[in-house]
C-alpha cells in the first residue's frame, strides 16, 4: 500500500516527491513506489457562505441577524475546487492506505489539511509532518519521525474554533454595521482594535503640548562637559534654573571628583521572528509587513534558503545546534563572507541567549538552512531579506562587542558635570553593522518612543579616548553654551512601529485587569505573526487607513467606524481572552464548545448593540463625479499606493485609479512621485510641484541611461489595470474573503 502526503502548496509538494523520489507526474498530483504526493493551494475548503444555509440570508436585512446556525458548514472553495477534486480523488485510491498531513506546522496549516479530509468523508489513518524548513535534509528527517496525527487533534480543534468564532463575531457584526448604515463597514476582533491603537496614537500627538528644555555644555582646554541635575539628567525644564547654573560656573574651578573605568560588553540582538524581521525590513527598505511575508515565503519554499517564516520564536532548539556550521557554510557568499570564514575557524558556542528548547513552541527563529542559494538568482527584495536574516543568524554566533567606558565627574560651585569617552576594544558582533555600513545599509536603532527630553540621563559620549583625569585634578570652565530643545510628541505608526503595537498592544488596553494584560503578552497580541500583515492590508484596502510619507494615518471613515462598533470590538481585551481559550483548548484544557457557546451569545450581544444604536455614519469624501455603472455619487479615497474613485454603492462595486505612488523619484527634491492620467496624457506628478508627461520621463531616463526602463513603466500599469479589476468595494466578498479579521 501506498502513503498520500499532502502539502500545502504545489512548491512545497514538488520538493517533498523529488526527495520521495516520486517522478511519475499526474493532474496536480506525483507518485513513486511507496508515496503519492499532492497538495492543496492554501485553503481548499472554508467555512460555507451564508447564503448556503438558506433563503433568509441571501439578502443583507436587520431583522434576519443574527445569524447563527446550528452547525458550520464547510464548503468547497470554487475558484480551486478542480485541485479539490484532484486531492480528494488520491485519499480514495485503492491503494492509498495511509494519509500523511504536510502542511504548515501551525494551527492554520492543521486546519488546511483537516477540512479538506472532512470535506471528502475519506477514514483512512492519518500521520503527520512536523518541519520547521523544506530542506531535502529536513524533509528526510522529518519522514523518519512522522508523528501520530491525533497528537494534534486538539490544535485541529482550536484552529477550528478560531475559524468559526471569526464568521460568527465577524460577519454579523460587518452585516449588521453595513445595512444599519448603508455602507461598506466592516469589524473584527482584530482589526477594529488595530484602528483603535491608531486612534489613541493620533489623540496623544494632538494633545501633546510641547515643553522647552533647556541643558548646558562646559568648555576646558581637555574636553566638552555636560551638566548633570540632582536626578542625574542632562536636562530641565527651568530657564532660570540652567541659567543660575550658568553664571554660577562660567570661569569657574572644577574639581575631578570621579574617575569611573568601566570593560562594558554589548551582545547581538536576538534571532529573527517574523513580526521583528518585517519591523526592520520596513525601517531599512521600506518594505511593508506583506511585502516582507512574500519575500520571505518565496525564500522558504521556492529557493529553500531559510526556515518557516510564519513563527514568533526568537530562540533554537538544541538539536539545531550541531547543523549550525552546515548553515555557516550555506551563507558564504555576499558581504558577509569574512564573517563566515572567521566562524567556521571555531567551534560553536552556543548558549540560552539563542538556544532555549522552553522558548520554543511550533517553530523555531528564522535562520537560514543548511541549502545555499546564489544571490544573483534572488530578486532585490529576497536579496535584501535574506540578507537580514543572514546577518542575525551571523550576528549571535560572533562574540560580545567589547569596550573600555570612561566616565569622569567634575564639581564646580555644587553643580555636577560629566565627560565619557569609549574605546572599542573588540568588535565581536558589531562586525556585521560595518560591513552593513560599508554595504550602505540603514542600520540605525528604531525610533524610541519617549514623551519626556531627548536627554533623559545620557551625556555626551565621545567614541575614543578622552584625556587621562585623576581625582581631584583642577578644570578651568572658559566657555558655556545653553542648549535648548523642546519635548516631542510620539511619532505617527509606520508599519515597523504598528507591528510593534499589535504585538505587544498591553499599554492602549483600557482594562486594569492584571491577568488579561499578562494574557495579551503571553499570547502574541494583535492577531499572530501569519496574520498581522494581511490585517494591515486589509485596513488599507478598505480605506480605513492611509499612508502619507512613511506614516499611517485614520481616514474619516476608520475613525467613524471605532465609533459605530461595538465597544468590545474596539479593545484588545478581546483577542487576549479568546486567545488564551484557544491555547487552552489546544492543551487540552478548555473544551471547544464551551468556548463555541460563549462566541455565540457575544454575537447575539453585539447585533443588539448595533441595531439599538443611535448613532449615523456620514461620507465626507462624496465628489460630484457620478459612477459609469450605478449613476450614484463616487468616493474619492487614498490609498495605499495612490488615490481612487470608488462608488458609494456597496453592492456596486465600481472603482477607478486616479494615480499611483511609483519608484520613479523627482529630478528636483528626489521624493517619489505620481503618475496620473490616462493615454497620452499621463504624467508624473510631485509634491514640490514639478510635473512631467510620462513619454518626457521616458526619454530623459533613456537618455540619461538610468532610472525606470520602458519594461518597468509597462509592467506597473499592467499592476494598475489588474488592481482596477479587483472589486474591493463590496461589502459581502469584503467580509468573506478570508476573513481575517
Amino acid at each position: 500500500m501506498k502513503s498520500l502526503v499532502i502539502a500545502e502548496k504545489p512548491s512545497v509538494g514538488r520538493d517533498i516527491a523529488r526527495v520521495l523520489g516520486c517522478r511519475q507526474g499526474g493532474n496536480g498530483y506525483l507518485e513513486g513506489k511507496e508515496y503519492v504526493v499532492t497538495w492543496a493551494l492554501g485553503h481548499l475548503v472554508e467555512l460555507a457562505d451564508p447564503e448556503s444555509y438558506g433563503e433568509q440570508w441571501k439578502e443583507w436585512k436587520m431583522e434576519t441577524l443574527p445569524m447563527l446556525p446550528e452547525r458550520l458548514e464547510i464548503q468547497v472553495i470554487k475558484k480551486t475546487g478542480r485541485q479539490y477534486q484532484t486531492v480528494k480523488q488520491q485519499m480514495y485510491r485503492k491503494d492509498v492506505g495511509q494519509i500523511i498531513i504536510a502542511t504548515d506546522a501551525g494551527r492554520e496549516g492543521e486546519l488546511v489539511a483537516r477540512w479538506i479530509i472532512k470535506k471528502s468523508g475519506v477514514k483512512k489513518p492519518m500521520k503527520r509532518l512536523w518541519i520547521s524548513s523544506v530542506t531535502d535534509k529536513a524533509i528526510r528527517q522529518g519522514f523518519l519521525s512522522l508523528r501520530e496525527a491525533k497528537e494534534y487533534q486538539k490544535l485541529y480543534e482550536a484552529a477550528v474554533a478560531r475559524a468559526e468564532a471569526d464568521w460568527l463575531v465577524g460577519l454579523n457584526a460587518t452585516r449588521a454595521l453595513t445595512v444599519k448604515h448603508n455602507a461598506q463597514l466592516s469589524c473584527g476582533r482584530v482589526q477594529t482594535p488595530t484602528l483603535a491603537i491608531i486612534a489613541k496614537r493620533e489623540d496623544q500627538i494632538k494633545k501633546f503640548q510641547p515643553q522647552a528644555y533647556y541643558g548646558l555644555k562646559m568648555k576646558s582646554k581637555e574636553a566638552l562637559w555636560t551638566w548633570k541635575s540632582g536626578s542625574n539628567s542632562s536636562s530641565t525644564f527651568s530657564r532660570e534654573e540652567i541659567q543660575k547654573v550658568q553664571k554660577q560656573t562660567l570661569n569657574g574651578t572644577a574639581v575631578v571628583t570621579e574617575v569611573k573605568k568601566k570593560q562594558q560588553k554589548s551582545y547581538a540582538p536576538q534571532l529573527y521572528d517574523l513580526t521583528s524581521l518585517q519591523q526592520d525590513a520596513n525601517r531599512m527598505f521600506g518594505f511593508s509587513a506583506k511585502q516582507t511575508l512574500d519575500y520571505m515565503q518565496s525564500l522558504y519554499e521556492r529557493h529553500k534558503c531559510v526556515t518557516y517564516p510564519r513563527t514568533d520564536s526568537r530562540y533554537l532548539t538544541a538539536d539545531i545546534v550541531e547543523t549550525i556550521p552546515e548553515r555557516i557554510r550555506a551563507c558564504r557568499g555576499g558581504i558577509y563572507a569574512p564573517v563566515c570564514g572567521k566562524l567556521l575557524k571555531t567551534s560553536v558556542k552556543a548558549n540560552k541567549s539563542f538556544v532555549d528548547d522552553k522558548k520554543v513552541s511550533d517553530h523555531h527563529a528564522i535562520i537560514p538552512t543548511e541549502q545555499g542559494v546564489n544571490l544573483k538568482d534572488l530578486e532585490y527584495g529576497e536579496r535584501k531579506i535574506y540578507e537580514l536574516v543572514v546577518s542575525r543568524f551571523l550576528a549571535v554566533l560572533l562574540p560580545a562587542c567589547q569596550y573600555q567606558q570612561t566616565e569622569v565627574t567634575a564639581v564646580c560651585e555644587g553643580q555636577r558635570f560629566t565627560v565619557k569617552g569609549r574605546i572599542l576594544e573588540q568588535p565581536g558582533w558589531q562586525e556585521i553593522r560595518l560591513l552593513q555600513k560599508e554595504a550602505g545599509m540603514n542600520t540605525e536603532e528604531a525610533y524610541e518612543e519617549d514623551l519626556e527630553t531627548e536627554e533623559t540621563a545620557k551625556g555626551e559620549i565621545i567614541t575614543g579616548s578622552i584625556p587621562d583625569f585623576v581625582k581631584g585634578q583642577k578644570i578651568l570652565f572658559t566657555e558655556a553654551k545653553l542648549t535648548e530643545g523642546k519635548t516631542r510628541p510620539p511619532q505617527p505608526f509606520t508599519e515597523a512601529t504598528l507591528l510593534a503595537a499589535m504585538e505587544n498592544p498591553v499599554k492602549y488596553m483600557e482594562s486594569t485587569d492584571q491577568k488579561l494584560r499578562k494574557t495579551l503578552g503571553e499570547t502574541g497580541g494583535l492577531g499572530t505573526v501569519a496574520t498581522r500583515a494581511d490585517i494591515i492590508e486589509k485596513l488599507f484596502n478598505s480605506f480605513m487607513i492611509e499612508k502619507r510619507d512613511q506614516y499611517i494615518h485614520l481616514t474619516s471613515k476608520g475613525r467613524q467606524v471605532l465609533h459605530l462598533a461595538p465597544q468590545g470590538l474596539t479593545s484588545p481585551e478581546l483577542t487576549a481572552k479568546w486567545e488564551q481559550e484557544l491555547s487552552d483548548i489546544a492543551a487540552g484544557k478548555t473544551k471547544k464548545k464551551d468556548f463555541e457557546a460563549e462566541i455565540r451569545t457575544y454575537t447575539v450581544d453585539i447585533v443588539k448593540d448595533i441595531q439599538a444604536s443611535s448613532k449615523t455614519y456620514r461620507h465626507d469624501n462624496l465628489t460630484g463625479k457620478k459612477c459609469p455603472e450605478c449613476g450614484k455619487l463616487m468616493l474619492e479615497v487614498n490609498h495605499k499606493n495612490g488615490r481612487m474613485l470608488v462608488c458609494q454603492d456597496r453592492e456596486c462595486g465600481y472603482r477607478k485609479t486616479l494615480s499611483k505612488i511609483t519608484n520613479a523619484r523627482c529630478p528636483q527634491c528626489h521624493k517619489k512621485m505620481e503618475l496620473i492620467g490616462e493615454g497620452d496624457n499621463r504624467r508624473f506628478t510631485c509634491v514640490c510641484g514639478y510635473r512631467e508627461k510620462l513619454s518626457a520621463f521616458e526619454k530623459r531616463k533613456k537618455e540619461s541611461g538610468g532610472g525606470v526602463s520602458k519594461k518597468d513603466v509597462s509592467r506597473y500599469m499592467n499592476k494598475m489595470k489588474q488592481e482596477a479589476k479587483e472589486p474591493v468595494n463590496n461589502a459581502f466578498a469584503d467580509a468573506l474573503a478570508k476573513l481575517k479579521l
